[in-house]
């Protein structure tokens, strides 16, 4: 119930960090007890530390933020969610359990509507009163109704029966805030609205939210099958909830969690987020990366746990991982989702990445055809295994038509003299130059091997529209 590294951290330096990193909304969690029962809401914070024992974390917030400890629950959350207005950061406020816990599992009693903790008129209440008391708060812009609803209670009549309810609750009290509703299944399913939408309109207010993770899945199948499981996940994805940005009746997407090991030492991991920012760049939503926080005073038992999922080291001094960066299409850029970076020409047209707000601009690529420079009669083109790609006038030549060649739709092949083809590549860890090799993980007829102990990831690339 008490924001993380307040013990570490003035709450003013912790706001404006937010910002400085380059973030401009926070998805602010709230317990629905902490806005329902007067043994929660009343309690004091220095009496919901000492209830734990948590001696160091109150000895530092009375260092760094002195006025904290005499303060209620309450009292701190509208704390918390000012500094951040005054930071210019939104704020979504996000209902994230009912007895403060940490979130979750399936038997946890958090988790559906009729689950030990989790009765339903009382998250309405809790609705109504967090509705009401950010009411005309000009940093608050939206409401999430439910993180993860998920268990053996979960269905979809209920869901449809209490996300109306919900919705219309905080649109009555506060008709400005976005709603946002999350699925079932730990917020990854929403496909059923392709069959049956939720009949509300709420004045365009409405939003919904997922989480993409790679949890459950093991580490042997994204080192062995990468382009394969990248296209697995990718389709889920694009099945669950990502259809919800297009069609004739679409809505706003919030991938309101997803993350890794801020570390980079998981494999697996990275090679889960690289396929996920390949397809999200070109995809119109808005996110919320788990997570800022750096450490917790107390996590399920563990008193100043490291959040290596975290933005902010352990002490909060500064971010974990340095390297961390955070419409109507009219061009498009070639992203390369491991580095980060875009592709640029260099004036012996020669082909590198580089920051991608000075990427080169490319026209629209149709599979198997040429990819041309904007407003220019030149094109990419293969050169030979191992060598530099380039730019140059010949656009019809097969070095220049290129085609996608495994099923992540990510690696771009094209043939060298021989027939071969070969695909763009980002040369060593060390160079940002761009060669043509041998396309990774895939046979001569351009299917995806059974299994390949080799990391495609530095062939993958993607054509992105922007019009920045």
């Amino acid at each position: 119930m008490i924001a993380e590294g307040l013990e570490k951290k003035p709450l003013n330096h912790i706001a404006s960090k937010i910002a400085e990193t380059g973030f401009n909304c926070v998805r602010f969690t709230w317990a629905t007890f902490m806005f329902t029962r007067p043994d929660y809401y009343n309690l004091k914070v220095s009496d919901s530390l000492d209830k734990y024992n948590l001696t160091a974390a109150k000895t530092g917030i009375a260092k760094n933020n002195p006025g904290i400890l005499s303060m209620r629950i309450l009292e701190l959350h509208k704390a918390v969610v000012d500094e951040l207005g005054r930071n210019n950061l939104m704020v979504v406020l996000d209902n994230h359990v009912s007895r403060p816990d940490w979130c979750c599992g399936d038997d946890d009693g958090n988790g559906f509507f009729g689950d030990a903790n989790f009765d339903p008129t009382e998250w309405l209440q809790g609705l109504t009163a967090v509705a009401r008391a950010y009411k005309g708060n000009s940093a608050v812009v939206g409401m999430s109704m439910r993180n993860e609803l998920r268990g053996k209670r979960q269905n979809e009549t209920e869901w449809y029966k209490y996300m109306q309810e919900g919705a219309t609750t905080i649109h009555k009290e506060s008709p400005d805030f976005l709603v946002i509703i999350s699925g079932l299944s730990y917020d990854t399913n929403l496909g059923f609205l392709r069959t049956k939408p939720l009949p509300l309109n709420l004045n365009n207010k409405l939003v919904y939210e997922a989480h993409w993770y790679t949890f459950g899945i093991s580490a042997d199948r994204w080192t062995a099958q990468t382009n394969n499981l990248c296209a697995v996940v990718t389709k889920m994805a694009r099945d669950n909830y990502l259809f919800l940005t297009t069609g004739d009746n679409p809505f706003p997407l919030f991938l309101s969690e997803f993350g890794i090991d801020q570390r980079g030492v998981n494999e697996a991991e990275n090679r889960y987020i690289t396929c996920l920012l390949a397809e999200v760049a070109e995809k119109d939503i808005d996110w919320a990366l788990w997570t800022f926080q750096g450490s917790y005073m107390l996590r399920q038992g563990t008193v100043n746990l490291e959040e290596y999922f975290g933005v902010m080291d352990v002490n909060w001094d500064g971010p974990r991982n340095p390297d961390l960066k955070s419409n109507h299409p009219t061009y498009y850029i070639i992203f390369h989702p491991q580095s980060g970076q875009c592709l640029q020409i260099g004036k012996a047209n020669n082909v590198f990445l580089a920051n991608c707000k000075t990427a080169t601009r490319w026209d629209q690529h149709q599979d198997g055809g040429p990819i041309k420079l904007a407003g220019s009669p030149r094109c990419l083109t293969v050169a030979g295994d191992g060598g530099a790609a380039c730019v140059s006038n010949d656009c019809s030549g097969n070095g220049s038509k290129w085609k996608f060649v495994s099923s992540s739709g990510l690696q771009l092949g094209a043939q060298n003299g021989q027939g071969k083809y070969l695909c763009l590549e980002k040369n060593n860890s060390n160079s940002t130059v761009i060669v043509s090799k041998k396309c990774l993980c895939v046979g001569d007829n351009l299917d995806d091997l059974a299994t390949c102990a080799e990391n495609p990831l530095v062939q993958w690339f993607k054509l992105v529209p922007v019009n920045v």
